[in-house]
């Protein structure tokens, strides 16, 4: 069942009744697709500024993550050289 929320958005909805006939397909995609252009009006793009910040904080965190990755792995490395006995590592 299609039905009209209070914000004008039209939602398709169970209805209540275990028998009740769907929307046919072309009915559905349109419904579908309204929605997504609804969902697609309530996106705000961040300004120049703040698209930077993310940028700045998104790079830093993948830098932060890549040392503690090469820390563990040169602490592995030197855990696995010392227990098996390999010369020279």
């Amino acid at each position: 069942m299609v039905q009209d929320e209070p914000n004008g958005e039209v939602v398709a909805t169970n209805g209540g009744s275990t028998r009740e006939k769907k929307p046919n397909v072309f009915s559905r995609i349109a419904l579908f697709i309204r929605q997504v252009f609804a969902e697609l009006r309530k996106v705000v793009t961040p300004t120049r500024q703040e698209l930077l910040k993310y940028t700045g904080v998104v790079l830093g965190f993948v830098v932060v993550m890549m040392a503690i990755v090469y820390g563990l792995d040169v602490l592995f490395v030197w855990i696995t050289s010392y227990v098996f006995g390999v010369p020279g590592a």
